[in-house]
């Protein structure tokens, strides 16, 4: 059976996440039930990583087995067609080998995070970032974000229902920008790791804003790491200013013509 890559865009907040449940709306689930009109189905996808409900993805990616051989454009094309009017787009679209495998064959995740600092209620970005009234301090982030770098046992900002054997993971870049978005000043936070635990971005932005805000300071940050306790942990941010941006593989699958 062929196997196609697709890379998905999609807004969270309809959805209870990316994993298929039955009695919820999901965005594996919508993708699935949108091969079933192209295909008998039943269909199963995976994906390079599972978003919880409310995050939105810029660069998901997917793979997914037909029976027919199908021109990727098409492909992509007709997905696209019967999965409207859901906030979701096949971006691209690639045939790939019998082995390459959405979640496995991934060799890095980045996450971004947006953080607006205004007072006004946010109208053309509500629900797309995590608004807070007050100016934090850049710096102090930067500082408190240069201790999490790097190989730990990050138990204290893993979620309690975390199902990783283990929560030693390797962070290999958290940095922190403030650029002048569409709706005011925004701090925006890059994450990239070969995996990520559950809750682990989002824990690690909400406890960076209790240092901007100068309720911690950065050290504290180190402190709470070398804690192992999810008790050491700040604040957990709301899911809406995450982005699932970009999976990395050894190759660019959509880098191949005939996309």
């Amino acid at each position: 059976m062929p196997r196609y890559a697709l890379k998905v865009e999609y807004h969270g907040a309809p959805f209870v996440g990316w994993q298929r449940q039955k009695e919820h709306v999901s965005v594996q689930g919508q993708i699935e039930a949108a091969l079933s009109k192209l295909e008998p189905g039943p269909h199963t996808i995976a994906a390079a990583g599972r978003t919880d409900a409310g995050v939105h993805a810029w660069g998901q990616v997917a793979h997914c087995d037909l029976s027919r051989d199908w021109d990727p454009f098409k492909l992509s094309g007709a997905l696209n067609y019967h999965l409207k009017p859901d906030p979701i787009a096949i971006t691209a679209c690639a045939r790939v080998s019998d082995d390459w495998h959405a979640r496995f064959s991934a060799t890095e995740r980045r996450y971004e995070f947006r953080l607006l600092m205004r007072r006004a209620p946010a109208t053309h970005d509500d629900g797309l970032v995590w608004q807070v009234s007050r100016t934090l301090d850049v710096k102090a982030m930067q500082a408190g974000a240069r201790h999490l770098v790097g190989h730990h046992d990050f138990t204290t900002f893993r979620s309690s229902i975390c199902q990783a054997q283990s929560p030693l993971k390797t962070l290999d870049e958290l940095s922190i920008r403030q650029i002048e978005g569409p709706s005011g000043p925004e701090v925006r936070f890059t994450v990239r790791a070969r995996s990520f635990l559950h809750n682990q971005v989002r824990s690690f932005v909400g406890t960076l804003e209790c240092v901007g805000s100068g309720a911690w300071h950065p050290d504290d940050v180190k402190t709470a790491l070398e804690a192992k306790s999810r008790a050491a942990c700040g604040t957990v941010s709301p899911p809406h200013g995450l982005y699932l941006a970009h999976v990395t593989y050894p190759s660019d699958v959509f880098a191949e013509p005939h996309q």
